[in-house]
């Protein structure tokens, strides 16, 4: 997994917190010191935060499980996109769909059309509707698409939710609790660490600090699908290994089946 630096944390710009008067007396622990009206958040302790969800991470993602990636605001969605559809990950950045955690069998009937009606259109089975009712089911397929687009092959709900502003994404963690998933995300001076499982205190508004943090989880997430990947083939090859192993047997008994039966029937 990516080594994470102080100096790293640093020049992606992830001390800064917010102003003073707007922080959560919650975020005390993680506050470093206040300069010019804005609190410095403890780098230190959003290193020790982000190894400690990059490993979480690894773990899910090598059982096979998924961690769905949260990021919804104008700063985060481009990179959260790109770092998830990488790493091969779940994600939304566009807006939180209601009751995705909470009313997942309504939620995958939603996704299942969606990919029906593109396995659809790409097939050419429209055409038989006259050209207003193709033009409805286009925008309305579209519509579709845009919200499920990070979730289309997700067969089951995720394990854990990684958000890049907790505070902005309170829906979706709000579900999470609701149907105990694992939480872990960005938190600013101004939110609550509470309401994740594990908070990674940070800047969760600048670029680079929202860049850095999002490469360390995919990366993570993404050796971890890795390693899954390869237990699997080594699985597979064992039993393929076996069953090698079991067809001479096979072969073998079946051949002296005959004599036995045969050397029966002549001492009768």
């Amino acid at each position: 997994m990516k080594t994470i630096t102080l100096q790293e944390l640093l020049e992606a710009g992830c001390h800064f917190g917010h102003k003073s008067e707007r922080w959560h007396p919650r975020a005390q622990e993680f506050i470093y010191t206040k300069k010019d009206g804005i609190h410095i958040i403890d780098l230190a302790k959003t290193k020790r935060a982000l190894e400690e969800a990059m490993e979480y991470v690894y773990k899910v993602a090598s059982t096979g499980n998924t961690v769905l990636f949260v990021g919804t605001k104008r700063q985060a969605s481009e990179i959260v996109k790109s770092e998830a559809l990488q790493a091969g990950a779940p994600f939304f950045v566009t807006r939180w769909v209601g009751g995705f955690l909470t009313n997942w069998d309504g939620i995958k009937k939603n996704i299942d059309k969606t990919n029906l009606m593109a396995k659809q259109e790409a097939e050419g089975a429209w055409k038989i509707y006259p050209k207003h009712e193709q033009l409805k089911l286009a925008h309305h397929l579209r519509k579709l698409t845009m919200e499920y687009e990070g979730v289309l092959n997700l067969p089951k709900p995720p394990v854990a939710l990684f958000v890049v502003d907790v505070k902005k994404e309170f829906s979706a963690v709000r579900e999470a609790k609701r149907t105990e998933s694992f939480t872990l995300g960005i938190v600013d001076t101004n939110t609550n660490p509470l309401d994740v499982d594990i908070a990674i205190p940070a800047n969760d508004d600048a670029v680079g600090s929202i860049t850095y943090i999002v490469k360390a989880i995919a990366e993570a997430y993404l050796e971890g699908r890795d390693a899954y990947k390869k237990d699997l083939a080594h699985e597979k090859a064992v039993q393929e290994q076996k069953e090698a192993v079991k067809e001479p047997i096979k072969a073998e008994t079946s051949e002296k089946e005959p004599k036995a039966a045969k050397k029966k029937t002549s001492t009768q």
